[in-house]
């Protein structure tokens, strides 16, 4: 692997312990993927910022890199935390509390933006044809696919050393002809709501691997939609990018067949549980876009939330700030519209929350192991179906 002067001091140590051994960890990666140089990112995005799921060791490290001086050398965003700072913080055991506390001020001493999201593209929307190293899997496929970015799907530590090298290895999604769709996916069923986008994702994620596909036969698709289905895409496969009806130019491709049975068995699937009223109801896997806050506040037109049920949406601190009217008519209604955390790892277990709703496919997946929890998929009106008082 081919790196300049400057890298090579990097490399060897003179510009600090914290530069070295982020050096040696993407010099490393692209030796494994046999990438022959390093190239510049424009932004990265960290994952591992949960104390849940990044424990103490990991913890450790980013305390070290930043007493070492490590300093982030690209706009550098963080995916969400273990839990809401204003509705659960008290909630939860105080030592929880303080180690998560930690991590942060770890990542700020470094200059690492506060995002505390999955969505870092509704901060600011890279450019298309810009390159990434971006960590959160449904960021990755949504960059690439929706956004035209060129990001691979990065482990939580080499993102972190991108964002302080400022630079990432030259393969995989970076390079054009790994771009190219290699198999036809043709959906021979109308997909009326979010849920359906999401139960596809999870069905072609499983037959894909690391295929790129072509998506032929969808209707109506909204960026929402494709989120939802970009996120559980990267649920049960490796898939990193999709193709939406593009022209073929010759040459033969294998083709698969996504059947009305296909979604109506991954949906129920998705279900593990039967009862009609979970303890949660819970919207924002991935966080929610200003419409989608919207559209919860516009249907649950002055309706309040049952008692002894929870209602969670969950977003970045930027949506909910510009969607605070919305917020408003949501919160009036007994829900709550948290920031900075993802269910998925929060501590709901230590909240007596053993069933949860959502419309989230990759919620639906996740929550059984990471939450222990039996979960109920459905779209979002039957979610706030469920959780309004009638």
């Amino acid at each position: 692997m081919y790196l300049t002067k400057e890298e090579e001091r990097i490399y060897d140590g003179e510009h600090g312990w914290a530069n070295q051994i982020c050096m040696k960890i993407l010099v490393r990666l692209g030796e494994l993927f046999s990438a022959t140089r390093l190239i510049p990112i424009s932004s990265a995005h960290i994952s591992g910022v949960s104390y849940k799921t990044l424990g103490d060791a990991p913890a450790e490290f980013l305390e070290r890199l930043a007493d070492a001086d490590g300093k982030a050398r690209v706009k550098a965003t963080l995916n969400p935390q273990s839990f809401d700072p204003e509705y659960l913080e008290k909630r939860l055991p105080k030592h929880i509390r303080e180690k998560q506390f930690n991590i942060l001020r770890q990542f700020e001493k470094m200059g690492f933006t506060q995002s505390l999201t999955c969505t870092p593209y509704y901060l600011e929307k890279p450019k298309r044809g810009s390159h990434l190293a971006w960590a959160e899997s449904s960021a990755v496929v949504y960059a690439n696919s929706v956004l035209g970015a060129w990001t691979n799907r990065e482990g939580g530590p080499s993102a972190l050393a991108a964002a302080i090298i400022g630079k990432t290895p030259d393969y995989g999604m970076h390079k054009a002809e790994n771009r190219k769709p290699n198999i036809l996916a043709k959906v021979e069923t109308p997909l009326q709501n979010e849920a359906k986008f999401g139960a596809l994702g999870i069905y072609l994620g499983k037959i894909l691997e690391d295929n790129i596909p072509i998506i032929q036969g969808l209707k109506n698709v909204s960026e929402e939609k494709l989120k939802q289905l970009g996120a559980a895409l990267a649920t049960t496969g490796m898939v990193n990018m999709f193709h939406c009806d593009i022209h073929l130019e010759g040459g033969k491709m294998e083709k698969i067949s996504v059947e009305a049975g296909d979604i109506k068995r991954t949906i129920e699937d998705l279900s593990t549980s039967s009862k009609t009223k979970p303890k949660l109801v819970f919207i924002g896997c991935p966080h929610c876009s200003l419409n989608e806050i919207r559209q919860i506040a516009t249907l649950i037109r002055g309706k309040t939330v049952e008692a002894g049920t929870e209602f969670w949406v969950c977003t970045s601190r930027y949506v909910k700030k510009k969607a605070e009217d919305y917020v408003k008519k949501i919160e009036k209604s007994g829900g709550h519209v948290l920031t900075d955390m993802c269910t998925i790892v929060s501590w709901t277990e230590m909240l007596g929350i053993k069933t949860i709703m959502t419309n989230s496919a990759k919620t639906a997946y996740y929550a059984p192991t990471l939450n222990k929890v039996e979960t109920v998929f459905a779209p979002l009106k039957q979610c706030l179906k469920t959780v309004l008082e009638r």
